[in-house]
């Protein structure tokens, strides 16, 4: 049956079946959900069909420059022979092969997702690698869904008929301009074919856009599920292929592993001094590069005599607010942040964001809040794909997510005399805007704040350039620059009803520059501020004994709030915990990291490698010979904990 279309432009066949590539992913997708449509039928009506599509036509995109790159080199390539008839018909061979191949991965996920609940990544050969009885499983389930067979051959027999072979170039009088037809459209269309790719291949074209992972598939859904409607299969295996995976270490058997550590956290049963902010709203600042190396308060007892710092507005506050002797971050990137901070998960090995695992059901402080009645925003000020912080925040129960978008489209706001030319809204009018939304909010409510002007290229606006002039680092300006708009948010958060009733939190995501040997050790480097903030005062101020991490935050304050029920928390209530038992925990180019007391310990998975007294020793320099043997044991259970937890898709109480 011949019923192919014959075109003589290699560049117009290229498009048609680009086109045709499309429409099959497409059909891919119907089959799937129809599937499994029982997994997704109850929130289908809650789908934003319009974000649905739009995400899916952008995993397509990705899969299909990557699936046919070959196909496209071949096709597009100016120098090929005057007589091309057998170049074409090996490219069709090739396309129609190559995407007869993605056609059979999403329809077996279509089966393989029932048992799964998510795409197929590239863990999947790892997974069952050693298994010998996968021919047989394969057959059954052939049997099992001849309709899918049939449906699959329908969409290889369209990928052949409907395959549009170009011709030779048609007969013309003037042969030069016959070659100046072909070789001129030609050559640009491959020029052209290599930058095209790279943005489909990324998902996007700006420099605010990371390449895109599964998660991103977060942001046009309501629940992580749902994220498989908008993947697909190819794509969630190439962009997890030679990913890290974790792994189970098997340290110590199920019943020691409870004994030392878990994160399962009950909850408040019973009526206590906590119940007293119950109600407030909590209000989370993640600021940009934010070090503790930057604040005078941190740092006014250094031997050295101590320093200044740069943030005179945010060391007024500290004085007022609840924090704690050392403080720490849990990641060393901003995609670090949100999971430990949000939903209280450390970064291990991976950044949970790019990792399979991120489409795992995660619980969060405005998961647990929203059932709770409260109503829930994140707001960043770069455009709303960047960062995957969109498709995260949705994942983890926010209702609302304000970005650069958001904010030009506001009337009250000036978004292109506000953008800073690179990332983000300046953070000065992003926090006005921050302060204004949250005004039209119901209460009580939780919301959170990342702020981008402390960011390379450490720019300014420049109406503040001489105010804040240049110093011992590039950041530093930027900092003095965002202490500044802080405290202007302060001025303007403080005349609003809602903010008595409200619980501050301020950190940061991750350390940046530093000009000062402490803040340049392997545990330095982690070294970031938390705070409470209580206007009411009913929270005790100043620098608490203990330790404090970012994965503390969610269950200190649910802890606070008084909240009830069971909920996964790698971290600890610090409310509720001795200050000898505090710890945190970190990770660091295949090096965890665990601080308890005075003593840090480095262990590489199997070993420990290093240990150092902090107090005697701040700038590890002299490494101990003998630890408390509790921190090892402490460690290797919250690893287990982590690594069963994700493998297992055990974020959550449930």
């Amino acid at each position: 049956m011949k019923i192919a279309l014959r075109i003589h432009s290699p560049l117009i066949a290229t498009l048609c079946n680009l086109a045709l590539a499309y429409v099959v992913f497409m059909l891919c997708r119907v089959a799937y959900v129809w599937e499994n449509w029982s997994l997704f039928a109850p929130g289908w009506e809650a789908l934003r069909m319009g974000e649905v599509l739009r995400g899916s036509l952008r995993f397509d995109s990705s899969a299909i420059f990557y699936t046919n790159g070959l196909y496209l080199i071949l096709m597009l390539l100016p120098c090929l022979p005057k007589e091309r008839n057998w170049w074409h018909t090996m490219t069709r061979w090739v396309y129609t092969v190559i995407n007869s191949l993605v056609v059979i991965i999403n329809l077996s996920d279509a089966v393989y997702s029932q048992y799964t609940g998510r795409r197929t990544t590239a863990t999947f050969f790892s997974e069952f690698g050693n298994e010998g009885n996968l021919g047989t499983i394969f057959f059954t389930e052939v049997v099992n869904h001849w309709y899918l067979v049939l449906a699959g051959a329908a969409m290889i027999g369209l990928l052949w008929v409907l395959y549009t072979k170009p011709e030779g170039e048609p007969p013309l009088v003037r042969q030069h301009f016959a070659r100046w037809r072909y070789y001129v459209p030609q050559s640009i269309a491959f020029a052209l074919l290599f930058p095209v790719a790279v943005m489909a291949m990324r998902g996007g074209a700006t420099r605010a856009v990371r390449p895109i992972t599964i998660s991103n598939a977060n942001q046009y859904v309501n629940q992580p599920h749902e994220a498989a409607i908008v993947l697909n299969t190819p794509f969630s295996i190439i962009r997890t292929l030679g990913k890290t995976t974790f792994v189970d270490p098997k340290y110590m058997d199920e019943a020691t592993l409870l004994e030392t550590y878990s994160p399962l956290h009950l909850g408040n049963t019973a009526d206590s001094a906590a119940g007293a902010f119950r109600g407030r709203n909590v209000v989370v600042i993640i600021i940009e590069s934010f070090g503790r190396e930057y604040t005078g308060y941190y740092n006014r007892d250094l031997e050295q005599g101590g320093y200044a710092g740069y943030t005179p507005f945010f060391d007024s506050l500290l004085a007022h607010s609840l924090t704690w002797e050392q403080t720490y971050c849990n990641g060393r990137k901003s995609i670090d942040a949100m999971p430990s901070i949000l939903s209280s998960i450390p970064m291990f090995v991976e950044p949970f964001i790019v990792t399979n695992y991120s489409l795992n059901r995660v619980g969060g402080l405005a998961a647990a809040l929203g059932g709770e009645g409260y109503s829930s925003a994140f707001f960043h000020g770069a455009d709303n794909k960047s960062m995957g912080f969109q498709a995260f925040a949705r994942s983890t129960g926010f209702e609302h997510y304000y970005g650069r978008q958001d904010y030009d489209a506001d009337p009250r706001f000036d978004g292109e005399a506000d953008f800073d030319g690179t990332w983000a809204i300046w953070d000065e009018p992003f926090m006005q805007y921050y302060a204004t939304k949250m005004s039209e909010m119901k209460e009580p409510f939780v919301t959170a704040l990342f702020t981008a002007s402390s960011h390379h290229p450490y720019n300014i606006p420049a109406q503040y350039k001489e105010r804040f002039p240049e110093e011992a680092l590039p950041i530093h300006k930027c900092i003095r620059y965002t202490d500044n708009a802080l405290r202007q948010f302060f001025a303007t958060a403080s005349r609003q009803p809602w903010f008595c009733n409200t619980l501050f939190v301020i950190t940061n995501d991750h350390t940046n520059q530093t000009n000062h040997d402490l803040y340049r050790t392997s545990i330095g480097l982690f070294s970031g501020p938390i705070l409470i903030y209580d206007p009411r005062g009913e929270l005790p101020t100043g620098m608490q004994p203990g330790i404090a991490q970012q994965i503390d935050i969610m269950p200190t304050l649910l802890g606070l709030l008084g909240y009830g029920c069971p909920y996964v928390a790698f971290g600890k209530d610090l409310m509720q915990t001795a200050p000898d038992d505090t710890w945190a925990v970190n990770y660091s180019s295949g090096i965890y990291q665990y601080l308890q007391g005075d003593t840090l310990i480095q262990f590489d998975g199997q070993q420990v490698t290093g240990a150092y007294a902090l107090r005697a020793d701040p700038l590890l320099q002299h490494p101990l010979t003998r630890w408390p043997e509790g921190h090892e044991q402490r460690l290797k259970a919250i690893i287990q904990q982590y690594m069963t937890r994700m493998i297992n898709n055990q974020l959550t109480a449930e």
